[in-house]
């Protein structure tokens, strides 16, 4: 009866068999050379666990490429070049607007559904790549590391870089895109609130 009376101790969690990225590391990268310290005005990057930060920095490294495309997408437009030939049935790429938003308005709908389907199988493949092809981003893998087969890099020029300037390029990856994100938002802005952005030109 006293053994069965006796407290069963509960066994502890197991510990995960990964290391994530962690916060310091993470916040280390890219450098703070603009402000001094880091930027942080809302406390981000004291929210949740290593995992959480990692999940943030691959997330910031994507909206970053993607604003980047967009900043080029839309100067491009506005300068006036265009593809030779149809965007659609009916529709020459040279009929296209020049400013920005009226452009994506022209785009026919099913244009629009295809390039949200193809951002959403890159980001579906990305996922699966990473967990068949390497580690995980929040697994100890490189948060913004680009899994999809013949995406980036099809000639494979960074495999002969050394890590030491892969890291570099990562960082200078980051900054542009941060500055990406602020000029797209700035573009939105003047297109939608005319005189909302000092000196800027209808776009």
């Amino acid at each position: 009866d006293e053994a069965a009376e006796a407290p069963v101790e509960e066994a502890a969690p197991a510990e995960p068999s990964y290391t994530c990225i962690s916060k310091e590391a993470i916040m280390s990268s890219p450098n703070t050379i603009e402000f001094g310290q880091v930027w942080d005005p809302l406390g981000l990057a004291d929210y949740g666990s290593d995992e959480t930060l990692a999940w943030f920095r691959h997330a910031e490294v994507k909206h970053g490429r993607v604003a980047m495309a967009a900043f080029v997408g839309w100067w491009v437009v506005g300068a006036g070049i265009r593809l030779p030939g149809e965007l659609s049935h009916g529709l020459d790429f040279s009929s296209i607007p020049s400013r920005g938003l009226e452009a994506w308005d022209a785009v026919p709908g099913w244009g629009k559904a295809q390039m949200l389907i193809f951002a959403g199988l890159i980001e579906f493949h990305d996922e699966l790549f990473f967990s068949r092809r390497g580690e995980h981003y929040l697994r100890g893998g490189t948060p913004g590391k680009n899994m999809v087969p013949g995406l980036y890099d099809p000639l494979g020029f960074s495999s002969k870089k050394s890590e030491e300037v892969l890291a570099k390029g990562r960082d200078r990856e980051i900054k542009n895109g941060r500055l990406a994100m602020i000029g797209v938002a700035g573009l939105y802005c003047a297109a939608v609130i005319p005189g909302s952005v000092p000196l800027q030109p209808p776009c």
